[in-house]
């Protein structure tokens, strides 16, 4: 007996960050996100249980997994296997079309793909609220890359109502310029420095509240269609989640050289009349919200210190697709 299924999903670039948790084992976040799904970066995942398979295998980019990889992946399926009562052994075939482990959100595609996906070969058909709990379990970022557009990943009161919301489809020329300043895998992952930040920054301690407040500002900023403000939030929201890292002990950065003059030459164009702003995640890459009409304006500064593959343009993206 073989029961599979095969999904894509497209990752998302926090503009109000996730950075802590206050439960560990059901991943849930100290204060709300909001992110931006976009289209240039996502993850295709076929999950196959079959009962002649004596143990979980997991391939990524055609490559079979080590143990740690794949156990990381059995656990996460024994959520569809102990709810739909499979007892099957899988095998994941997944590849992503976003460097892996670079803070360029490979695993919010890599999980909610493997989520969408599951929740086929399980036969389970959740609706994509509950698949966003599930996917949150995986990878917290996850739970935002099963919608489209604008999303909230309400932080909740428990497991049961920690899940994302779509809040607006995004297409009012909304874009992002995304620089690539390394893409190699980062030395200190998101889990172990926002674990780090945590537990040692002084600083840590305003920032949920100081998040929450941004949340209700941004969501304002949207809902008015107002760009300049929903920018300055953006900013705003990145430098302060890094100040909190910058505040740990021993400090942790994941800023490089390039970082810093990909965020002056934004601000030099927003001197300039361009409105465009900055945000960075767990890693040196930088991204620029902007509108989509000027993007290309944008990539022909960038061009001028940075190498055209370096840079990437995308718009919002759309939520799961089963394939």
């Amino acid at each position: 007996m073989i029961n599979r299924g095969k999904a894509r999903a497209y990752g998302n670039i926090a503009l109000i960050k996730y950075w802590g948790k206050r439960d560990e084992k059901q991943v849930l976040p100290m204060n709300s996100s909001l992110s931006l799904t976009i289209e240039c970066f996502y993850t295709e995942t076929e999950v196959i249980f079959d009962n002649s398979s004596n143990e979980d295998y997991f391939y990524l980019n055609e490559e079979l997994q080590d143990k740690a990889a794949t156990n990381k992946i059995s656990v996460f399926l024994d959520l569809f296997r102990k709810t739909s009562n499979i007892n099957m052994k899988a095998i994941v075939n997944s590849t992503n079309f976003v460097p892996t482990a670079a803070g360029l959100a490979s695993s919010a595609s890599g999980f909610a793909a493997l989520a969408a996906a599951a929740n086929v070969a399980s036969g389970l058909n959740l609706e994509h609220r509950e698949l966003s709990m599930y996917a949150r379990q995986g990878s917290g970022s996850a739970t935002r890359s099963i919608y489209g557009g604008f999303v909230q990943w309400q932080g909740g009161t428990s497991e049961k109502d920690s899940y994302a919301i779509p809040i607006d489809d995004a297409k009012w020329d909304i874009g992002m310029v995304i620089v690539i300043v390394n893409s190699k895998e980062k030395s200190v992952s998101s889990r172990e420095g926002m674990k780090h930040t945590v537990d040692t920054s002084p600083f840590y301690k305003i920032w949920p509240r100081s998040a929450e407040d941004d949340i209700k500002e941004i969501k304002l900023a949207i809902e008015n269609r107002d760009f300049e403000k929903l920018g300055l939030i953006t900013e705003r929201n990145g430098l302060m989640m890094h100040a909190t890292m910058l505040g740990a002990n021993p400090p942790l950065s994941y800023w490089e050289p390039d970082s810093v003059l990909a965020m002056q030459t934004v601000r030099e164009l927003r001197n300039e009349g361009v409105p465009c702003y900055f945000t960075m995640d767990a890693g040196p890459n930088v991204k620029i919200l902007c509108r989509l009409s000027e993007s290309n304006k944008i990539k022909r500064r960038l061009k001028q210190v940075f190498d055209e593959e370096q840079i990437i343009v995308t718009g919002p993206g759309p939520g799961i697709a089963v394939l």
